[in-house]
């Protein structure tokens, strides 16, 4: 009895085991596919739209032939296949933006769930209002952060190989620094990457303030931090990869099938578009929910959050 009333939602409010967040997390898709597959799939196929259209115009305008000629050139108008993979960069970028509006829409849905209340698409896309542009922010702040990392380390080895006399200094370096900053990039997602966007979406903080928060919710549950999100991350990826490959077969059935090949670049196109939104169906809403789960689990075992979704729920007085 006990138990049953302190689950008034999807999430038990307690300190939550691996089995309670995928239970939990995929209680919140399928009882509310609006505001998580809906709405990833919704931004994802207007993002996909672009390359799409664009592809369809040149292809009726340009020769977008993949056919190489008697000389070893490609056949086709390079600029209008320069043009339609540039489109499908900017589909997947429009794309990537938009779904990090929708971890954030996700992250008040499982908020909510975990309360007994279930909000609707536009219900959880108002709750956003006012965070939108910092959840962009943290987005790029986060981006740019580890593009800097990389830069760095990769700056490092520039006066390794000119000062070397030969191959045995650089591998040494190699050995050595390449453990070591794969090491320090899992900690870094972990302590700084992984939890700061549910953090800026239900709580009253900025993007510094969010980071702060993930950084300090993480102290001393690393590894469990880690566990959790690596072993989400492969299971999403493996199902997004089986959910894209029938389409991925059919499309290269179709190039092989004897279509002109003026129509090569325009299957490619769709296929790959086709195949990102089937993916973003599954993966956005599964790896955030799990995210914002953790998040909430983070919260209850050190700050006993569980007391204040228990009030908010009605379940103890205020």
């Amino acid at each position: 009895m006990l138990g049953a009333a302190h689950k008034p939602g999807a999430v038990p409010l307690r300190p939550l085991a691996l089995s309670d967040m995928y239970d939990a997390a995929f209680r919140i898709i399928r009882f509310n596919p609006r505001a998580t597959v809906g709405s990833a799939v919704l931004v994802a196929a207007v993002a996909m739209a672009i390359p799409v259209a664009v592809t369809t115009f040149l292809s009726l305008a340009l020769d977008l032939s993949l056919q190489v000629d008697d000389s070893g050139e490609l056949s086709g108008d390079v600029a209008g296949l320069v043009g339609s993979m540039g489109s499908l960069g900017l589909g997947t970028l429009l794309q990537t933006v938009g779904l990090i509006l929708v971890g954030g829409m996700i992250a008040h849905v499982v908020a909510a769930a975990a309360i007994g209340r279930r909000l609707g698409l536009e219900q959880a896309w108002a709750a956003t209002r006012g965070k939108r542009w910092r959840l962009v922010g943290l987005t790029l702040l986060l981006g740019l952060s580890l593009t800097l990392l990389l830069a760095l380390y990769a700056a490092s080895w520039i006066p390794v190989v000119l000062v070397s006399e030969s191959w045995q200094e650089p591998t040494v370096y190699g050995l050595v620094s390449i453990p070591l900053f794969l090491a320090f990039l899992v900690w870094f997602w972990v302590r700084v990457y992984y939890l700061p966007v549910p953090a800026l979406m239900l709580e009253p903080v900025g993007v510094l303030g969010a980071v702060r928060r993930g950084f300090r919710l993480t102290r001393g549950a690393f590894w469990r931090t880690f566990g959790i999100g690596l072993l989400t991350v492969v299971i999403a990826q493996a199902a997004g990869a089986m959910l894209a490959m029938p389409i991925s077969f059919l499309s290269q059935a179709a190039l092989l099938g004897g279509l002109p090949g003026e129509a090569g670049v325009l299957v490619i196109v769709v296929s790959q578009a086709l195949a990102s939104v089937v993916t973003a169906a599954f993966v956005a809403p599964f790896t955030t929910a799990v995210t914002a789960l953790q998040y909430l689990d983070l919260r209850m075992r050190t700050e006993g959050h569980d007391i204040t979704l228990m009030q908010q729920a009605g379940i103890l007085g205020a």
